[in-house]
C-alpha cells in the first residue's frame, strides 16, 4: 500500500465518481480504477459500491476513508515539518547564555526579532557559567551561545560581537568615593574586592586581576561571589567593591553606586558563538540577523599569514 493509493481512494470517496476523481487527480480513469481494485484486493474486502452513475462507500470503506484522511494529513504535516527544519524556519534551537550576558538588552532584542521572523522555531534557553557553556557548545548540547569576551576557549568557535561595554566599579552604600565620577583603580587599592570564582569566566577574571596589577596593587580578596551578578548584592551588604560590566547597572541595590574606570583596557564584549563548519540553517539564520550591525571576530586561522 502506498500513499498514492490512499489519495486515489479519498478522491473517489469525496467525488463519488471515478471520472471526476480522475480529472481532479490528473490521470485517466482506467489506471485509477485498477489502483482502487488493487487496494481492495490488498485489504481483502470491498471499499466501494459501484453504482450505475455514482460510487458509494461500504461500511468498511467509510471507516477506511476517515483513517486514510488522517494518514494523508499527518504525512503532509510530517513533510512540511521536515522541510521547515531543513530550511531552518521550524524545529528547535538550543541557546546558552553566560550569566552576566542575560542583563544586556541587545541579546533579547535579537531573540525577539528572530522569533518574529521565525515564529515556528522553538528556542530552548539555559543560563550557565562560561566553562559549562563552552563545553556544552563543543559537545553539541547547545547550537549557539551568547558569551562574554575575553574568553580563551571561545577561540575555537566562530564569533560575532553583538555589543561592547565598559567595566564599572561598584561601591557599597556610604563609601567615601560614592560622590566621585570616574575612578582610578589606584583609589581602590586598599579596598577588599568581591570577585566571582575564576572558573565562572577565566579570561574576564584574569583581565580584572591584570588591570589591578597594572594599577600597582594585588587586589585584596574579599568575600567570593558565586556569579558576576551576585557580586553586586554582596557589595550592597558591605563586603567590599567589585567590577562588573555596565549592563549590570540595571541591578539596583539601595545606596550602591556605579563608577566608570579610567583604565581603557577594562572592556568586555558580548558575542554570539557557534561551532565552526556548523551548517545548521537555524543557526545561520540567527547569524544572518546580526549582519550589518555587528563585528565579526576573525579566527586565529584567518589571522595567520598565507
Amino acid at each position: 500500500m502506498e500513499l498514492r493509493h490512499l489519495r486515489y481512494f479519498v478522491a473517489v470517496a469525496r467525488t463519488h465518481s471515478f471520472t471526476r476523481a480522475a480529472e481532479m487527480l490528473g490521470i485517466s480513469q482506467p489506471p485509477l480504477s485498477q489502483q482502487i481494485l488493487r487496494l481492495e484486493r490488498e485489504i481483502g474486502l470491498p471499499l466501494l459500491k459501484r453504482l450505475t452513475r455514482s460510487v458509494e462507500l461500504t461500511e468498511a470503506g467509510e471507516a477506511f476513508y476517515h483513517d486514510a484522511c488522517q494518514i494523508l494529513e499527518l504525512s503532509g504535516l510530517a513533510l512540511e515539518k521536515a522541510k521547515g527544519i531543513a530550511r531552518g524556519i521550524s524545529g528547535q534551537l538550543s541557546l546558552g547564555f553566560a550569566s552576566s550576558v542575560a542583563f544586556h538588552a541587545s541579546v533579547f532584542r535579537l531573540l525577539r526579532a528572530f522569533q518574529d521572523s521565525y515564529p515556528d522555531m522553538v528556542m530552548n534557553t539555559r543560563e550557565q557559567n562560561m566553562a559549562s557553556l563552552m563545553h556544552d557548545l563543543q559537545e553539541g548540547v547547545l547550537d549557539a551561545a551568547f558569551v562574554r569576551l575575553p574568553c580563551e576557549s571561545s577561540k575555537t568557535f566562530n564569533l560575532k560581537v553583538i555589543a561592547s561595554e565598559k567595566m564599572l566599579a561598584v561601591l557599597p552604600p556610604g563609601h567615601r568615593l560614592a560622590e566621585e565620577g570616574t575612578l582610578s583603580l589606584k583609589q581602590l587599592a586598599k579596598e577588599p574586592m568581591v570577585l566571582f570564582p575564576r572558573e565562572v569566566s577565566p579570561s574576564l577574571y584574569e583581565m580584572i586581576i591584570s588591570a589591578c596589577l597594572r594599577a600597582g596593587f594585588q587586589p585584596r580578596n574579599g568575600q567570593q561571589a558565586p556569579q558576576i551578578a551576585s557580586a553586586i548584592g554582596m557589595v550592597a551588604s558591605g563586603f567590599g567593591f567589585t567590577l562588573v560590566p555596565e549592563s549590570l547597572v540595571c541591578i539596583r541595590h539601595p545606596g550602591v553606586t556605579f563608577h566608570p574606570i579610567d583604565d581603557a583596557v577594562l572592556n568586555s564584549d558580548i558575542a554570539l558563538a557557534w561551532r565552526r563548519h556548523d551548517r545548521s540553517p537555524a543557526v545561520l539564520h540567527l547569524v544572518a540577523m546580526l549582519s550589518g550591525r555587528s563585528q565579526e571576530v576573525p579566527s586565529p586561522a584567518s589571522q595567520a599569514s598565507p
